[in-house]
């Protein structure tokens, strides 16, 4: 089983990749209005790289190193100790570091979502590759690096976070909205998505990628594998229809944009519990997570008046939050994983709380040096040509 643990996660890695670049890229992408769609794609793709070379140097050693309980050390910056023949687990340890370092892209990447169109470009690189240092990497070591909530040094148990719901979607869902909270709204907040179409093909990119995402965090090429993919997917169907409808109840119509981000929800829902769960309670998670989200959106729109522009907080950090809680909510109703609601709670505040006090300070001093919002007129007359120098549509031609 060996090799084939190796292939898997060799799969799973591309496609973590893959929701990344394309997927996040076009679905954010097309959800933006015209003059800013490259400026969305840029600033994705310039994370991508950055972090990976980020998790080379120190971020892979900070989360998986041995130093003690709060972080990892440096022992491992650059890879010094690992070799192609070093295991971790059943797979090659070069493996586990690319694996993870998918993850390492994808978690600032979701952050974009919150402050596209009216950012300086270079405030998303710095406060990415700080962010990641600071937040990421030491939250990663705490729950899946063997720091303090990863065993019952803090709690009566661990804290069950099968694939990310705190370690990736809670830390950016909390840090897009502290930096939403931060930049302001837009100046016209309530133009429609420029390219809906867009939007639903990268919703289908994250869709296929999450298998990898999920599916991959087992680590081995086995039936636990098999059923966190299918609850995956069940949970992203069940929300998407139960978005849809709501809409639909609510005002009248169901949208294309609003299935898709259903899909999302139910994701996002679904990550913490999938190798926890199965199928009957994935149901469950992404019916309850579809709604849950469409109504978080609401809230922080209406009555926050926080201008987190593609919703990633009501999606991402929400459903994140709910899918971990879930874990203990089907513990206590017999459906037995042994979570427990303390170590689950817990986890979410001691997490929630450092993400939000460490990225504010990053947001306030680095504003200090480098400007965090564009000049009006550039938010005017749109990022893409002003900072870029580039179009996305040439209509003369």
């Amino acid at each position: 089983m060996v090799g084939a643990d190796t292939a898997w996660i060799m799969v799973a890695t591309t496609l973590v990749l893959f929701m990344t670049l394309p997927g996040l890229a076009l679905f954010y992408g097309g959800l933006v209005r015209s003059r800013n769609v490259l400026s969305v794609f840029m600033q994705t793709y310039s994370i991508a790289c950055l972090m990976s070379v980020i998790w080379l140097v120190v971020g892979y050693s900070i989360a998986f190193g041995s130093a003690n309980s709060l972080w990892g050390g440096l022992g491992k910056a650059f890879l010094i100790t690992v070799e192609s023949d070093s295991l971790s687990g059943t797979i090659p340890e070069i493996l586990f570091f690319s694996f993870q370092m998918t993850f390492a892209i994808i978690t600032p990447a979701l952050i974009v979502g919150a402050y596209v169109e009216r950012i300086t470009f270079n405030f998303v690189l710095w406060f990415s590759a700080i962010w990641m240092i600071f937040v990421y990497c030491p939250v990663v070591h705490w729950i899946w690096g063997g720091g303090f909530l990863s065993n019952d040094q803090l709690f009566s148990t661990n804290v069950y976070d099968f694939a990310g719901g705190i370690v990736v979607h809670e830390t950016a869902g909390i840090a897009a909205l502290t930096l939403a909270f931060c930049l302001g709204p837009r100046k016209d907040q309530n133009k429609p998505p420029h390219n809906p179409g867009i939007v639903m093909v990268g919703a289908a990119m994250l869709w296929v990628g999450w298998f990898g995402f999920n599916g991959g965090s087992q680590l081995a090429s086995d039936g636990s594998a098999a059923m966190a993919l299918t609850v995956t997917h069940l949970s992203a169907a069940c929300g998407s229809l139960s978005w849809a409808l709501w809409e639909k109840i609510k005002y009248g119509k169901a949208s294309l944009v609003g299935i898709v981000t259903g899909t999302i929800a139910g994701l996002a829902s679904i990550t913490p519990a999938s190798g926890f769960v199965g199928p009957l309670e994935a149901v469950i998670i992404g019916t309850i997570g579809g709604i849950l989200c469409q109504e978080a959106v609401n809230i922080v729109r209406n009555y926050l008046k926080i201008d987190d522009t593609l919703d990633v907080f009501a999606v991402h950090g929400i459903g994140g939050i709910f899918g971990t809680i879930m874990i203990a909510v089907f513990n206590t109703l017999g459906f037995t994983n042994g979570a427990s609601w303390q170590s689950q709670l817990g986890s979410i505040v001691i997490v929630g709380v450092y993400t939000l006090i460490v990225t504010l300070i990053i947001i306030k001093l680095l504003n200090i040096f480098i400007p965090l919002r564009v000049s009006r007129e550039v938010e005017s007359e749109g990022l893409d040509l002003q900072l870029h120098g580039e179009r996305a549509y040439d209509f003369t031609s």
